[in-house]
């Protein structure tokens, strides 16, 4: 056994390929991972309940909950240090303190040395707020740079708003799909329905729409008017400051005025006549311009209307105006908690897509790739 001398001491340095082994095998084994849900609402931890029955694990030990005077606090139960730590969580109504309950659990999962931290939001708040809006700001902007100074270091997430919104942060974004669940529950539960077209809301949502059309091989159409306001009709502050504003430039400089836009009245571009028509979109929130939607489609034929989309909100009034709207069916995934929604309307159904939601954390985990959760997924899909 070879003998090394560090500062007039010996020191024995066995090179011995079972020792060598040995302690690698220790290292590895010591390695693991630990799913938290970050929610202080039992409602909220239902998902990740059914995430971790598929993966064979135990939900992590924590508490979460607010102080008397609304302050979040979030213990962790059990050790994590070195470990992958991924963290579930699904956005109440109660969207604010589900972000901080976020925020605290990473923060406090950093500190303990957790090796990395991953955030599971399947749908993630704030996605409409992508965008400059006059004086605004891009507050998911705001959110990402949050997220990464708590300490997460991977996010994974279900159909954001605008896919672009990968490019808010400084670590990487897997963007599940969850067209496929929604495409499956189409084929097994709707009677006929290749008698079906898919139908786009606005001008906005036609390449989504477009996706379903082709992938189940039926026609689409698209629906465009003045009962329908897209965001990219939103002004964007490039009209500010006001035109009658006092100037002190030049006075005698007349720029072209853009003309005011005025939408025409509302119209469907293709037939839907005797068809059953399914509306698709991303996000069910405020469900006016759906109802109005689906009172035109019914006078122009469709004898059948469904709703369809990934992350069912369904705030305010939406689960009574559903109910006495021409909607026949609301579907929806549970990325976002609504058995209160769905006790108060009949119509609201759920998809389960924890599968998919475990898959994406083992090969995370695994180090292997993710490319088969995204296999037929185009770019514009």
């Amino acid at each position: 056994m070879p003998i090394r001398r560090f500062g007039g001491h010996r020191s024995l340095v066995s090179h011995s390929p079972k020792l060598s082994y040995g302690y690698r095998k220790m290292n590895i084994s010591r390695s693991g991972y630990r799913v938290f849900s970050a929610n202080s609402s039992n409602a909220c931890t239902e998902l990740a309940k059914k995430i971790t029955e598929r993966l064979g694990v135990d939900l992590g030990k924590s508490v979460v909950y607010q102080e008397s005077n609304r302050e979040t606090r979030v213990d962790v139960k059990e050790s994590v240090r070195g470990q992958d730590i991924f963290i579930i969580q699904t956005i109440p109504r109660d969207v604010n303190t589900a972000i901080m309950e976020l925020l605290v659990m990473a923060y406090a999962l950093k500190t303990s040395c957790a090796k990395n931290i991953i955030g599971v939001i399947p749908y993630f708040p704030y996605s409409k707020q992508c965008k400059m809006r006059k004086r605004g700001s891009i507050v998911c902007k705001l959110l990402a740079s949050m997220l990464a100074k708590a300490g997460l270091t991977h996010i994974i997430t279900m159909d954001l708003h605008q896919k672009e919104i990968q490019g808010f942060f400084s670590f990487p974004v897997d963007n599940l799909r969850a067209s496929p669940f929604l495409i499956q529950y189409i084929q097994e539960e709707i009677p006929d329905y290749r008698n079906a077209i898919i139908v786009a809301k606005s001008p906005s949502a036609a390449k989504r729409a477009q996706s379903y059309a082709e992938r189940m091989r039926l026609g689409l159409a698209v629906m465009h008017g003045e009962a329908h306001h897209s965001e990219l009709d939103m002004a964007d502050g490039r009209h500010s400051p006001p035109l009658s504003r006092t100037s002190t430039g030049h006075t005698g400089l007349e720029l072209p005025l853009m003309m005011a836009k005025e939408k025409p009245p509302i119209t469907v571009v293709g037939d839907v006549g005797g068809r059953i028509a399914i509306i698709v979109d991303d996000i069910i929130d405020d469900v006016e311009d759906f109802v109005a939607a689906a009172e035109i489609l019914k006078e122009r034929g469709a004898y059948k209307i469904y709703l369809m989309a990934t992350h069912g909100l369904l705030s305010a009034d939406a689960p009574r105006l559903i109910e006495e709207s021409a909607i026949d069916e609301v579907v929806v995934t549970n990325t976002v908690p609504h058995e209160v929604q769905k006790l108060q309307c009949p119509k609201i159904k759920t998809v389960d897509v924890s599968m998919i939601l475990a898959e994406a954390i083992r090969r995370t985990h695994n180090g292997e790739s993710m490319a088969y959760l995204f296999r037929n997924i185009a770019v514009d899909d």
